[in-house]
């Protein structure tokens, strides 16, 4: 009895060691191939075509020799079936722009904030006048960034095929005139194997 007790913990031992996971970390910048999702390396890819393009076309080139344009960024209209964070995206863009030296960025998102940042400043009491944050004073934007993400999926038999779009634009704001425009192409392809693996 005690053997077969023993044997028994052994085998429960084994079937939960067998089941047990391990997490590991890997390269941020690694290509990730899990499935024809958008994923990591698909916004890294994005932004990178993005941001590349956008320094060395001649006008932007000629536009931000002198002087660092203020943009802001609208949101990315997601035109896929799949849950994309579009604004990670354009974070990551909005961010090697703004460390190319080359833009300044105004974040529209935060606009109630700082407006009850300043009210509280001006109309509290309890900061010094000399210190606190003058209204009427923020600059304006000159230029709008915005986009669409799009895809299409296609199926047929044990095979899925997943094309991507992204589009950016940079408005001039005064004009309307697109100053800039490009777009990122993925495709991704998988194929279920004999036993749907």
């Amino acid at each position: 009895m005690q053997r077969l007790l023993t044997i028994m913990m052994l085998g429960a031992a084994l079937v939960l060691s067998g089941c047990a996971s391990k997490v590991d970390y890997g390269d941020a910048q690694g290509r990730e191939t899990v499935n024809t999702d958008f994923g990591s390396t698909d916004l890294q890819m994005i932004a990178a075509k993005m941001v590349d393009d956008m320094l060395v076309f001649p006008p932007i080139v000629q536009l931000t020799q002198s002087r660092r344009p203020v943009v802001f960024v609208d949101s990315i209209k997601n035109k896929t079936t799949e849950h994309v964070d579009t604004e990670s995206i354009t974070d990551t863009i909005q961010s090697k722009l703004l460390n190319s030296g080359k833009f300044r960025f105004v974040d529209m998102t935060k606009v109630e904030s700082v407006r009850q940042q300043l009210d509280y400043q001006s109309e509290s009491g309890l900061v010094d006048p000399n210190t606190a944050a003058q209204m009427g004073r923020q600059i304006g934007a000159e230029f709008m960034m915005y986009g669409n993400f799009s895809s299409i999926v296609k199926r047929e038999g044990s095979t899925k095929d997943v094309y991507y779009k992204f589009t950016l634009k940079l408005m001039n704001i005064q004009t309307g005139i697109i100053e800039w425009a490009n777009e990122k192409e993925i495709r991704k392809t998988k194929t279920k194997s004999l036993f749907g693996l």
